[in-house]
């Protein structure tokens, strides 16, 4: 649900009850993955979604249900061999989706609350919530902060508490959503509990450096994305706000200098657009020694063995050399600015995700790399109607 937190932070301030709907496990094919959401109000507005389409109007339904019994329920959707148009995915995949009321009188609801707004804020917090176990238990939450403070609880037992903030902290650091498995002795409430994790982190960084014409293409590209983009060149006349309205942030100064004092993780993409050796030699031997996603290089296929060779010839390994995404982007025939940067962020999106590159026609590989593993066993659940 923390996808959606925008707006069901505004309907929590403005005191609107509202059921929501999100995805707990995933089986197959599937075009949404774990903390997908839909939410349904009382007045029937819907916003976010939970399968891109195939199964949006049953699961309208429920979430009216719940609105009105206020129970939860987890209900299971899939492929039907024998009927391919009655309700479920017809790309073959399964989806278990936990619907979930919340009113203003609800006692859990102060929880979400707090959670959504620390997610519309841009702060880190993590959302844990039982989705299977004991009646009583299923939809109780717990928020996690990455200092460890918490807000509510599951209510069975403190251990239990502490044993779900523990672990959605460590789903918080690596930025995971997805469900964790607990017996009956840690649960501590006689009988195995399933807790879905959703982690609400900032957005992940782009870092361009060189601000050329491919390079303002490429910012929208990563905007669109959902990255936080950084624009960097040490030319004042060609860093400008004019020149690059959809930056999150310009920076002027050398490349290598500003990489040495800005901050990054595992999720940071950087993507080397200077085109000149006294700039991409001292800067690239810095990125490619980065724990970061992506580090791409623009330049001709001369320009990219010249390249390699001057950073053999200043200590860079073999090793490192082989992070280096140079030319740039993915062969698409680019010629345009606008196409260029298609071609990257398709770049960056397959090496995100574990995809080839390669055309879906004809192809056997999946389709949703990382939604190939088996949804965990969630069972029927308190309350659900499969």
């Amino acid at each position: 649900m923390l996808d959606i937190a925008e707006q069901l932070h505004r309907w929590v301030e403005q005191g609107r009850d509202f059921a929501v709907a999100t995805v707990v496990a995933v089986s197959g094919s599937a075009p949404r993955r774990p903390g997908a959401a839909l939410a349904v109000d009382t007045a029937g507005t819907a916003v976010g979604s939970v399968s891109g389409g195939c199964v949006e109007g049953a699961v309208y339904a429920l979430c009216e249900q719940a609105l009105s019994d206020g129970r939860p329920v987890l209900e299971r959707f899939g492929y039907s061999d024998e009927d391919a148009f009655a309700v479920g995915l017809t790309c073959g995949g399964v989806i278990d989706i936990l619907v979930t009321p919340v009113r203003v009188a609800d006692p859990g609801r102060p929880v979400l609350a707090a959670a959504l707004a620390a997610a519309v804020r841009g702060e880190a917090t993590a959302l844990a919530r039982i989705v299977a176990g004991p009646e009583e238990l299923v939809g109780r939450a717990v928020a996690v902060r990455p200092d460890g403070t918490r807000y509510g609880g599951l209510g069975a037992h403190p251990d239990l508490d502490r044993t779900v903030a523990a672990e959605a902290g460590a789903f918080l650091d690596a930025g995971r959503t997805g469900t964790l498995e607990i017996g009956a002795e840690g649960a501590r409430c006689g009988a195995p509990l399933t807790v879905l994790v959703e982690s609400a982190v900032p957005p992940p960084r782009m870092i361009v450096f060189g601000a050329i014409d491919f390079a303002a293409a490429l910012v929208r590209a990563g905007k669109f994305l959902g990255y936080r983009v950084t624009v960097c060149d040490a030319r004042p006349v060609f860093a400008t706000e004019a020149r690059f309205p959809d930056a999150d942030e310009i920076v002027v100064g050398w490349p290598h200098e500003y990489l040495a004092r800005t901050d990054v993780d595992a999720r940071t993409v950087l993507c080397v657009l200077t085109h000149d050796a006294k700039f991409d030699v001292p800067l690239l031997e810095r990125a490619l020694r980065l724990p970061v996603a992506y580090v791409g290089a623009m330049g001709s296929r001369r320009t990219h063995l010249d390249r390699q060779a001057r950073l053999r010839e200043v200590g860079v390994p073999e090793g490192e050399l082989a992070r280096l995404r140079s030319p740039i982007g993915l062969d698409l025939g680019a010629r345009t600015p606008e196409e260029t940067a298609l071609s990257i962020a398709a770049e960056i999106v397959a090496a995100r995700r574990g995809g080839t590159g390669a055309p879906l026609t004809g192809a056997h590989t999946p389709i949703h790399h990382d939604g190939t593993r088996p949804a965990q066993p969630i069972g029927a659940g308190i309350g659900s109607t499969s």
